[in-house]
């Protein structure tokens, strides 16, 4: 005679023992499930670092092949000597994955969002600093106070490069989407 068929109806046992199997499979799959959602989500995490390190190494490329800086410092010279000299400043849209995936922005690494964070936000102050360039009049503010504008801009962005380059820093830090710094180096990004 089996040794709980005095405690335990053979009927109760398989139903123990059914439910016993059935409540491992439950953690097995939940662990699986945990598992997966972690791995998916490491993708997502190195997906967006991914597009926002291109979106900003484009822009900082841009400035530097530009020689902003020496360009700034030749355009506000021009702005004080040449009279009713000021250049057309276009409208710049450097923030379009940014903005698309801004709802998303909590997927990244602390380490990753504030240097992030921090960059996107020159560049709204950027685009406000365009918009009052763009609506100057610099007859009645006179040409000194019009380069001093232009020069405070070329300044945030080159104060832009240096975020930039700490944005992509950090994300390099945690490309591997955990939050602890990666092996990989950007030519393997």
């Amino acid at each position: 005679m089996p040794p709980f068929d005095q405690i335990l109806a053979p009927q109760a046992q398989s139903a123990v023992i059914a439910g016993f199997f059935l409540a491992i499979g439950w953690w097995v799959v939940a662990w699986q499930s945990r598992k997966r959602d972690l791995k998916l989500r490491a993708e997502r995490v190195r997906d967006v670092q991914r597009a926002l390190f291109a979106e900003i190494r484009a822009y900082l490329a841009v400035l530097e092949r530009d020689h902003i800086a020496e360009y700034g410092a030749a355009i506000a010279t021009r702005v004080e000597t040449e009279p009713g000299y000021f250049p057309v400043i276009p409208t710049e849209h450097n923030d379009a994955i940014f903005r698309a995936i801004v709802s998303e922005i909590h997927v990244l690494p602390r380490d990753t969002v504030d240097p992030v964070v921090l960059y996107y936000s020159q560049l709204n102050a950027i685009g406000a600093m365009i918009a009052d360039l763009r609506s100057l009049d610099t007859v009645r503010i006179g040409p000194e106070r019009a380069a001093a504008m232009y020069r405070d801009y070329i300044s945030m962005k080159l104060g832009a490069i240096e975020l930039g380059e700490a944005a992509l820093g950090a994300i390099l830090s945690n490309m591997d989407g955990t939050g602890r710094p990666s092996n990989r180096d950007e030519d393997r990004f």
